[in-house]
This record gives structure tokens, C-alpha cells and sequence, in this order.
């Protein structure tokens, strides 16, 4: 429902940037941190458990990680230069790099100085981030769902095994006990809690329930002496983790590719994230958005292999959070941020979480780790498997992926260097998914690949279904069934160019009453719906008004409708000053019925040629997503 078209008396403040009273900002801030907690403090604990490091160094991992973690969260809700969403994302290490994480420390001897290749490696892929941030936007098209699907599902696979390790690890000696029905046991009942607590309860409980699993967990293990505390008791009350903790990084080539790809996998993760994150909240993304999420990516995961952390990416359970409570302010996790920077101080804290034991740690990491798999087997079932091309892609990536996890060993049947790829399961999956994918739809003559973000050939439009052509191209002409039905039926298209000229007849070849529909068809300026979001998406020259502008704006369209009965239409990407739209709009309200009829239809084929060109011609996956969120072919 489109909001009525009213001047304002007060100044208008989107949900995103209104500031709850202290009490709630702290409490609401709480929340976010109770619901992250779990997730973020395992990716340390899975890792110093799998390159050995003692107790007392996972310790000053976790506050590291809290610690980055609060800024890294401040840095992307509050923002600065062109740095930052400003949005309500919180920040936390990224699953994805867990496994080539561990396999780089392996593969450099284990314990703390193996560290130190870790943390040279995600210097450099952050500064990477940061750098590549503004053309990160055209190397989208490069990860259609086919191979995000398939990363976030290898990823997931992946790490099982992680999990599955710690089910089966005697909690005192450390030492892999598979036969131990009491570590099966502790394992089981922590994912029996968890399912539980899914099932029986609903709203913020289910939110933490791998929290809750982990606490009853270790409940049950304290009781039977299996969890002690002498680790907390030894932990200073107060304390903080300094930058370069285990001494200066080291740099090796191939773990820094390695973490570079890390990265841009997180980079496609943290662009869903912003637009699931726009559409909760009611905020239009646009492509300099992004440039600002990944901006605040690089420089968090900068800033975390100093501060002896890992790389950072929004946390989707705090994306669902959001959606949860209606709680839509990015103060509230700048909040939360500020709670976690307090948490990094407080080693015995974090003594508590390290004090875990790995079967309970292993039960709730296997729920987690599978999770994610079923995330990338979601984004899969947006993929044509007819198409031999995807099989291609998945089935390949899979088997090479699991072949290095299943027999890390296998790496050393390669060259020094080179062998770090395939000491990585998610590392060499990644590579092998991109590189297939770049072979079998961005090489060879297979036809130009006019949509879809760049995977959709002009053979495929050719062969579209009217419904599915509809849904594709629908938004270009605002969803109007007739001019969409006149182009389908121009088809074949020879090239881009008849394809872009069968819109452009179209318009012209309705009826009076046809044209009129699609001059009605287009929201006014300045409309907003209901939750304050412009629905006037293509007039980029009116975003970002202060208050009177709006009111304007506002002004002008109203009359303008009150005075031809059909919303006035202006294609302002045309226009570089605002001053020039009022100026244009309020000269045509001198003019007949017939001759703004005739103005807006040449407006409106103005914005078709822009729209076309953003979703067709460059085959811009912002834009796609921007006007209609395209998937692949089906």
C-alpha cells in the first residue's frame, strides 16, 4: 500500500537511524550478543584445538575475537567515509575460513608459530578486500548461485569432520576416543537439546538455542566430572590481548591466495547479507552500499590478524535476529559491538567458554557446520540441473573438495606451495567451482550472455516460457502484461539489439488506453510504501533529500497527479541537479493532457533503455538484484 502523498511537519528519521533510549539500546544490544556468543567464540576454540594450541593462548583467542568483533561491528553499523552499511549487521568470523585456516596451520608445523602465517595471510586478503571493493561489484557475475551454492555447501561439508573430531575426543587427555559410549553420549544429548529447544520453543529462545544446548551440556558434564575450572581460576579478572600476541606475520604465497579466495567468498556472503539486511529494514541497497560492506570487510579483517583474530563477515543468525524482534536500529548493534569490545578485557570470561569440553563443543559444532551445508543445498535448488554445464560444476568441485578432506595427505603428492591447495578442502573446491564455471559460461561460443547476472544466454531468452520471460524482463516496463506479451512475441531475438528495440516498439504500439495503464503503472515521486521505502527506485538524482527537499517533491507530484489524473514521470538519471526536476515539473503543468501523455511515455522509454541496459546489456548483477532480485534459468 502506497503511503498517501502529504507534506511532513517533522523531520523523518528511517527506523535504521533512530536511537532507543539507553535502557533498551544496552538491553536489545544484550540480545544480539547472547545470540552470536556461541558462534563467534567457536571459531577460535576450533581452531587452537585442531593446530594444538594450550589453554592459556585459546584464552587470549577468544578475547582477541571479542574484541575485533566489537569493532569490527561498530565500524560496519556506525560507518565513516565511505566505510561501513550502515546498517544493522553485526560482525563476526567467518565460518568459511576455519578449514583453510587450520590446514595453513598445519601445514606450517601447528602450535602458535604457525600462527603467525595465519595472521600474515588475512593481513593481506583484508587489505585485498579493501582494494577491490569498488570493482568487486562487476566479479559478481562470476559467482552465480551454481558456485556460491557450492562453496557454502563445501564449506559446510568440510568442517563436519571438525565437529565430528571433537565428538569423539577424550575431554581430559585430548586424545581421540571413538569407542567411548560417554563422549557419544555428551555429543548426542547436546544435539538432542538443541532440536529440542527448535522444536518446543519459538522467537528469541530458538534464536540461542546452540547456546543453551552448550550450557546443559557442559551442566551435565560438570555434574559428572567430566568439566572442571581450574583454567578460570588461574585467568586474570581483567586483562587484554596485544596486537601481534605470538610476534610479527609471516607471508607465504599460497596461504594468502588461499585466504584471498576466503574472502571472496565472504564478500558474496556479506552482499546477500546486505540486501536481506535492506529488505528486513526497509532500506534500498545500492551499488556503492556494497562497496561500503566490503570496505568495512577488508579493514575488520585487517584489523583482526593484528589483533590476532580471523576474517569477518556479517553474522546471518543476527541478520534473522532483525527480522525476529522488528528491532530495526543500527545503534542497537553498534550496542552490542561496545559489549563485546567490554568482553575482549575480561579473560576469565573466556576461560569459561575454553573450559568446555570438546564432546559437548563437537555435538553443537556438527549442527552448525551441517547448517551451513543445508544453506548452500538452498541456494543450490536455484540452479537448472538439466543443464549438464551446472552438474558439471557441483559434482566436480564436491569430489575434489572432499577427496582433499577425506586424504589431507594426498597434498603432499604436489610440489611444495602448490600443495597448500589441496591440503584444503574448501580451498581447492573453491577454485575448482570458479574456474569450471568461468570455462563453461564466460569462454568459448556459446552466444552472448545477455542476463541473469551474465549467465543467461540469448539462446535461453529465445527459449524462455511467456510466464518465465515475464518474470525476468517484467520489471524493465513495471510489470505491464502488454508490453511484455508484445515483446515475447518478437522473439527470436537476433541479437542484444533486437532484443532492446522490442521493448522500445512495444511501448509505442499500445493503445490510448494501454499507454495510459503503464503511464499508471509508475509510482510518483516521492512515494514511499508504508515502511518509508522509495518505491520511485529509478530517480537516483532524488535520493538522499534532507527534509524540505522531499516535501518538494512531494508538492510537485501531487499537484501534477491532482492536476492530469497519472503520476508525473521524469527519468531523472538524465538529470544532474535537483533544482532542474522541480524546475521541469512545475513547467508541465501548463501543458494539455494529450502533450504530458506523450512526455511521459518518452520518459518511461528513457527508464526502459536504463533499466535494459542495467539488467540486460552489462548484465549487472546489482542492478538484477536491485529491480528483481533475478536467479539463474531454471
Amino acid at each position: 500500500m502506497v503511503a498517501p502523498l502529504t507534506l511532513q511537519s517533522k523531520k523523518r528519521v528511517h527506523p535504521v537511524d533512530e536511537v532507543p533510549p539507553v535502557g533498551k539500546l544496552a538491553t536489545y544490544g544484550f540480545q544480539h550478543v547472547v545470540a552470536f556468543y556461541a558462534g563467534a567464540v567457536l571459531v577460535p576454540i576450533l581452531i587452537a584445538t585442531a593446530i594444538d594450541l594450550p589453554t592459556q593462548d585459546l584464552v587470549k583467542l577468544i578475547t582477541a575475537d571479542l574484541f575485533t568483533c566489537g569493532i569490527a561491528s561498530i565500524i560496519q553499523a556506525v560507518g565513516f567515509w565511505k566505510v561501513g552499511v550502515r546498517l544493522p549487521l553485526l560482525q563476526g568470523v567467518t565460518f568459511a575460513g576455519v578449514s583453510p585456516i587450520i590446514a595453513i596451520g598445519l601445514a606450517h608445523g601447528g602450535g602458535a608459530p604457525s600462527l603467525l602465517y595465519v595472521y600474515g595471510a588475512v593481513i593481506v586478503a583484508g587489505i585485498f578486500t579493501f582494494l577491490i571493493a569498488p570493482v568487486f561489484i562487476k566479479l559478481l557475475r562470476f559467482f552465480p548461485p551454481v558456485v556460491t551454492g557450492t562453496l557454502i555447501t563445501i564449506i559446510g561439508l568440510c568442517l563436519v569432520p571438525v565437529g565430528a573430531h571433537d565428538a569423539v575426543t577424550n575431554p581430559h587427555t585430548g586424545e581421540v576416543d571413538p569407542t567411548n559410549l560417554r563422549w557419544f553420549l555428551y555429543a548426542l544429548g547436546t544435539i538432542a537439546v538443541i532440536v529440542a529447544i527448535q522444536r518446543i520453543f519459538s522467537g528469541f529462545l530458538a534464536t540461542i538455542a546452540v547456546l543453551l544446548g552448550l550450557v546443559i551440556g557442559c551442566v551435565v558434564a560438570y555434574a559428572l566430572g567430566d568439566m572442571n575450572f581450574d583454567d578460570v581460576a588461574q585467568a586474570n579478572m581483567f586483562g587484554f590481548t596485544q596486537p601481534f600476541l605470538f610476534g610479527m606475520p609471516k607471508f607465504d604465497f599460497v596461504a594468502c591466495l588461499t585466504m584471498i579466495i576466503v574472502l571472496m567468498i565472504t564478500a558474496v556472503e556479506s552482499t546477500g547479507s546486505t540486501y536481506a539486511t535492506g529488505e528486513i529494514v526497509g532500506k534500498r541497497i545500492k551499488a556503492s552500499d556494497i562497496g561500503n560492506v566490503l570496505r568495512a570487510d577488508g579493514l575488520a579483517t585487517t584489523i583482526g590478524g593484528v589483533f590476532n583474530s580471523f576474517p569477518y563477515t556479517a553474522f546471518s543468525e543476527n541478520v534473522g535476529l532483525v527480522r525476529l524482534t522488528g528491532v530495526k536500529s543500527r545503534w542497537v548493534v553498534a550496542a552490542a559491538g561496545v559489549i563485546m569490545i567490554l568482553l575482549g578485557f575480561l579473560p576469565k570470561v573466556a576461560a569459561v567458554v575454553s573450559s568446555i569440553p570438546q564432546p559437548v563443543l563437537g555435538g553443537a559444532a556438527l549442527t552448525l557446520f551441517a547448517t551451513v551445508a543445508v544453506v548452500g543445498i538452498q541456494t543450490l535448488g536455484k540452479v537448472d540441473f538439466t543443464d549438464h554445464r551446472n552438474l558439471i560444476i557441483v559434482t566436480t568441485s564436491l569430489a575434489a573438495a572432499l577427496w582433499a578432506t577425506s586424504y589431507p595427505d594426498v597434498a603432499q603428492a604436489l610440489p611444495a606451495g602448490i600443495d597448500l591447495l589441496f591440503g584444503s578442502g574448501i580451498s581447492i573446491g573453491a577454485i575448482s567451482a570458479i574456474l569450471l564455471n568461468v570455462v563453461f559460461f564466460h569462454l568459448g561460443g556459446r552466444g552472448a550472455r545477455v542476463a541473469g547476472s551474465g549467465t543467461i544466454t540469448l539462446d535461453e531468452v529465445n527459449a524462455m516460457t511467456e510466464q518465465r520471460f515475464k518474470e525476468v524482463f517484467g520489471r524493465v516496463v513495471q510489470n505491464v502484461p502488454w508490453v511484455l506479451e508484445r515483446v515475447y512475441t518478437s522473439r527470436p531475438f537476433t541479437d542484444t539489439n533486437a532484443l532492446r528495440q522490442a521493448f522500445q516498439d512495444a511501448l509505442l504500439a499500445g493503445s490510448a488506453d494501454q499507454q495510459l495503464e503503464l503511464v499508471r503503472a509508475f509510482p510518483d515521486l516521492g512515494a514511499e510504501d508504508e515502511t518509508g521505502h522509495a518505491l520511485a527506485v529509478d530517480h537516483v538524482a532524488l535520493s538522499n533529500l534532507d527534509e524540505d527537499d522531499h516535501n518538494d517533491v512531494v508538492q510537485l507530484a501531487t499537484a501534477y497527479r491532482e492536476h492530469f489524473g497519472f503520476p508525473l514521470i521524469i527519468c531523472a538519471r538524465e538529470t544532474q541537479h535537483f533544482d532542474r526536476i522541480l524546475q521541469n515539473g512545475w513547467s508541465r503543468i501548463d501543458n494539455s493532457p494529450a502533450a504530458e501523455k506523450s512526455f511521459a511515455l518518452i520518459e518511461i522509454a528513457k527508464i526502459v533503455k536504463y533499466r535494459f541496459d542495467d539488467l540486460v546489456a552489462d548484465a549487472n548483477p546489482i542492478a538484477a538484484a536491485r529491480f528483481g532480485r533475478l536467479t539463474e534459468l531454471r
